[in-house]
């Protein structure tokens, strides 16, 4: 993976703009440019600033398809809703067809939720629902203290899901039961942007990148391909030792 150093969170979400306006570009039109988002609180200034001057005239959003990594158990109006906050931040700020936002539904039975999904994604990209995992264009990837990502957490059963492109999840946390994008799809995507902030992420950062393989024990490591940007600000990047980090930019 392509590790980068920012001093300041707004350095970080600033340069991730930049990721998703460069994959954008890559996808000629008239095709549609597949995201799935990320839940959490870091990805949260990412999708304010996106949804602002300059960024929101980049993106092409009359073809951007809209999909979520992962979901917590609840209804969408709930406060724990990756959708709900995902809206609050980005969706009800941009122009996307409503019929191109694909959200999980989190009211359903984490199962149920799971291969009501897949056949969902499915339908938008216009792909076989029991066949491979789509290869989306960009997905958002978070890192959590415990080397969480997605809602694959340690030594779960989901982490040892290789056909469905998503399933049920378990979290230690409330709201314990989720439903998160599988291995296939993420090792499916043909770019990758995995965001960590914050000194709490600072021993799972260092975990991913300078720490022995082994995804069940720290399943951010599953991300670690020549497809997959990992961004970290300063305070996440403590434990990596010496190395030089980037300042704002425009």
């Amino acid at each position: 993976m392509r590790l980068q150093r920012f001093e300041t969170y707004d350095a970080m979400t600033e340069a991730a703009a930049r990721v998703m306006s460069d994959a954008a570009r890559t996808v000629a039109a008239p095709a549609r440019f597949s995201i799935a988002l990320s839940g959490g609180s870091t990805p949260l200034g990412l999708y304010r600033r996106l949804s602002a001057p300059p960024w929101f005239a980049r993106l092409p959003w009359a073809r951007v398809e809209l999909f979520f990594g992962d979901e917590r158990a609840v209804p969408p109006e709930h406060p724990d809703s990756n959708f709900g906050q995902a809206r609050h931040a980005l969706l009800d700020r941009i122009p996307v067809p409503a019929g191109r936002v694909h959200r999980i539904l989190g009211e359903l039975a984490p199962a149920d939720a799971a291969r009501a999904y897949q056949v969902e994604v499915a339908r938008a990209l216009d792909v076989d629902p029991d066949g491979p995992a789509p290869a989306l264009d960009l997905l958002l990837l978070g890192l959590g203290a415990d080397g969480h990502t997605a809602s694959l957490f340690p030594d779960t059963p989901a982490l040892d899901e290789r056909r469905a492109w998503f399933t049920a999840g378990l979290s230690p946390d409330p709201p314990h039961d989720r439903v998160t994008a599988t291995v296939p799809l993420i090792l499916a995507a043909r770019r990758i942007l995995m965001l960590v902030s914050g000194a709490a992420k600072a021993s799972a950062v260092a975990a991913v990148v300078k720490g022995p393989r082994d995804p069940r024990r720290i399943p951010g490591q599953i991300a670690d391909t020549d497809r997959t940007d990992f961004f970290v600000d300063a305070a996440a990047a403590t434990r990596l030792g010496a190395g030089p980090s980037l300042g704002s930019q425009s």
